[in-house]
């Protein structure tokens, strides 16, 4: 019996019992549609959220001190000037400082988020927009001078100001811990809540501000001891040159060669291990999900073996007229397959539509991968060989003589 012969046979069995192969399919339709939803449907995420992180900073250089720096070996003023001096690979450098403050403008009063660096802030700043809408940034005279400057994003200006957002002249009192520090606003960047992801309550937003490093000694003079920069490197492609180069030139400064004081991440690095992260638990997600194969597969093994059961005559007479065990095995084991895969295929379709579904839900694009489609049809006839391996090997093995007296 040829290969197509049997494929017939057992579509004929299959069609002949077609509720009963629709509900031994099920367990395969439903494992497929789920993991294949999961799949698109995390990759889809996954690669949204590492792009838009991506786009922000993708040649983003983030380098720090270690914990048991001394003061000697906090990075300064000099370093940064050598730094952007000898690395012409480098867009922007400035200090990452942040200090918690108060804000008081006339009769209302705002928790602040502060962060203090060089001119080079503008650019570097994570939390603030650097696209300015009214006025100037500080630059380096105010920097070196240490004046009494701020930069204040617009969502804060209006809340400070009654729903004004041009407020350059005006001042703004800030509290810090250790001290306090009146302020004349000379810039106003773009609103920052409007950069974030969601609905927020601006009214209870924290407020936005930047002033030079060199301003924020009378707010907390340990501030002014860097142990942090963000380097902005010209190229992606610089990056991992720019962060040897950086470690290289503070290491030489401060006589630390060897003793692994300063540490330079690139964004890219860092994304990396978010995507493995990311990555396992989509995994996880969908081999749990993978369970309901199992259950699936056991059972096609169920209902092959009842299969075996009520054909017994028919295996009988097959061989009596001269079908061999292996006739017999691949008969009932191409239906095993073709059950499981159909089960696959369907599964494939339903679980593409309730990806798409999904996705455009939550506003991204699912993730098919020829790979993952290819994996799937493997699986599903994977599932109908090792389940349809006994219950075919059961039927093989049947004597013919008691096979023709089954009743």
């Amino acid at each position: 019996m040829g290969v197509i012969e049997s494929f017939k046979m057992a579509l004929d069995s299959i069609l002949a019992n077609k509720m009963r192969s629709f509900l031994t399919m099920l367990g395969i339709i439903i494992g497929i549609a789920a993991v294949i939803a999961i799949l698109a449907v995390g990759n889809g995420a996954t690669s949204q959220i590492t792009g838009t992180f991506s786009d922000l900073g993708a040649s983003t250089i983030s380098v720090s001190t270690s914990r048991d720096a001394t003061d000697a070996q906090k990075i300064t003023s000099q370093d940064i000037k050598a730094l952007k001096d000898g690395i012409p690979q480098i867009d922007h450098v400035s200090p990452a400082v942040s200090i918690q403050v108060v804000g008081a403008a006339g009769e209302k009063t705002k928790a602040a988020l502060l962060m203090a660096g060089t001119p080079d802030l503008q650019y570097t700043n994570q939390t603030m927009d650097k696209e300015i809408i009214y006025g100037r940034y500080f630059n380096p005279t105010e920097y070196a001078e240490g004046s009494k400057v701020a930069i204040i994003s617009a969502d804060t200006a209006r809340y400070f100001f009654n729903g004004r957002e041009n407020v350059v002249g005006e001042k703004i009192n800030l509290r810090g811990q250790k001290g306090q520090l009146s302020t004349r606003i000379i810039g106003v960047t773009k609103s920052t809540v409007e950069k974030m992801v969601g609905s927020f309550d601006e009214e209870n937003m924290m407020g936005y501000l930047a002033t030079p490093l060199t301003t924020v000694a009378s707010l907390d003079p340990e501030a002014t001891k860097i142990t942090s920069l963000t380097v902005i490197a010209k190229s992606k492609d610089d990056i991992d040159a720019v962060s040897k180069q950086i470690v290289n030139i503070l290491s030489i400064r401060h006589n630390t060669i060897g003793e692994k004081v300063y540490t330079a991440t690139n964004f890219l690095q860092a994304l990396d291990q978010v995507n493995n992260v990311l990555g396992l638990f989509i995994n996880f997600i969908a081999a749990v999900a993978a369970i309901a194969l199992l259950v699936g597969g056991i059972g096609v093994m169920n209902i092959m073996l009842v299969s075996v059961t009520e054909r017994t005559r028919e295996i009988g007479t097959r061989k009596a007229l001269g079908a061999t065990d292996t006739n017999i095995l691949f008969q009932f084991l191409t239906e095993s397959v073709i059950l499981c895969l159909i089960g696959g295929v369907i599964g494939l379709s339903l679980g593409a539509l309730l990806a798409v579904s999904v996705a455009s839900a939550l506003d991204i694009t699912a993730q098919f991968t020829v790979g993952s489609i290819i994996a799937v049809l493997l699986f599903s006839s994977a599932i109908g060989i090792f389940f349809g391996v006994y219950p075919a090997r059961k039927a093989a093995k049947l004597d013919p003589i008691e096979a023709l007296r089954y009743e």
